[in-house]
């Protein structure tokens, strides 16, 4: 008898509707990534050639390629788990922390870099490494939404007055407060209250990007890339937990609503995706959630209105 759950795996037929090691390690990502293509590239030569018989039977076969692993896909164990990671707010340690979950429906294509280095794609979209889930990593929420406070605070206009340089530029206390000093910073360095989790996403697609020739005004090499498709949703979660004499301190009815002022510009206007220049990584935001020890959970459809909610949580001295 085998105790070990991944060793248990590997002895698995790769052919049989289980769930195998192969795609645990997103061989089964993988593998569709390559039907698609193919059915890609198919569809790009029919219109090259203007055939539209061809055109037709490709996209006739990406149908039927989509539906196919798809179908198998929703009966395979590791494409399906990402309804599992959902973070849980409901028994917080403190009274003085409270916790967000904003979610959202993207309206452009998302993509972040995969850092794999053997792939049937260029450019495959970043995923999880046991699970083969396509995620947005902790580390980029907290990078972009810093950025998306700085934008707040007058960054655009400093960066036209120094030549598009960061240089001298010093982040206001407040943000501070919420992320805490840059990797680097030797003088008063100290964590911030702000803990940012993943967002896993539900579906993969794909994108074509063809630079064009300024001369000939024709495509000369198509890019393909692997993306999280328009429809996907998506979960922003992050805890707000200062702790007793953390510096700099601030004011949480100060703080929270140029945070939730952020989190709506950057999921709405800025976008949340790598080639955010050409208008990937848009969304519409479909509902705020917030959490509290004592207060229970508030849920909105939109930002003003959870603002309200938390105030009444702040001035009853149940939160911080």
């Amino acid at each position: 008898m085998i105790w070990d759950y991944f060793a248990w795996l590997q002895t698995c037929d790769p052919l049989a509707d289980t769930p195998v090691a192969w795609a645990l390690a997103s061989g089964f990502v993988d593998h569709v990534s390559k039907c698609f293509l193919e059915a890609e590239i198919k569809r790009f030569e029919a219109e090259k050639a203007h055939d539209d018989d061809r055109r037709r039977q490709a996209e006739k076969e990406k149908t039927e390629l989509r539906t196919k692993y798809m179908q198998k896909a929703s009966r395979r164990f590791p494409v399906r788990l990402y309804r599992g990671f959902q973070i849980d707010f409901s028994a917080l340690l403190s009274d003085r922390w409270l916790a967000f979950k904003v979610d959202f429906e993207l309206l452009t294509p998302w993509y972040s870099k995969d850092d794999r280095v053997f792939h049937v794609l260029d450019n495959p979209v970043r995923k999880d490494r046991v699970f083969g889930v396509p995620f947005m990593a902790a580390s980029s929420w907290k990078g972009m939404l810093r950025w998306a406070c700085r934008m707040q605070c007058g960054l655009r206009e400093y960066l036209e007055q120094h030549n598009g340089k960061l240089e001298g530029w010093r982040d206001p206390d407040w943000i501070l407060h919420l992320f805490g000093n840059e990797k680097g910073e030797e003088k008063n360095f100290h964590q911030g209250a702000l803990v940012f989790y993943p967002t896993w996403f539900n579906k993969i697609g794909f994108e074509v990007i063809n630079p064009h020739s300024r001369e000939r005004r024709a495509g000369t090499q198509p890019i393909y890339y692997e993306v999280v498709p328009p429809g996907a949703e998506g979960t922003l979660s992050l805890l707000y937990a200062p702790w007793s004499g953390m510096k700099p301190a601030a004011d949480p009815k100060e703080v929270l609503p140029k945070l939730l002022e952020a989190i709506e510009k950057l999921l709405t206007t800025y976008g949340i995706s790598a080639k955010r220049t050409v208008g990937w990584g848009m969304a519409r935001i479909e509902k705020w959630r917030a959490f509290h020890k004592t207060g229970g959970t508030v849920e909105k459809n939109n930002c003003d209105e959870l603002w309200q909610e938390l105030q009444a949580w702040l001035s009853g001295g149940g939160a911080p």
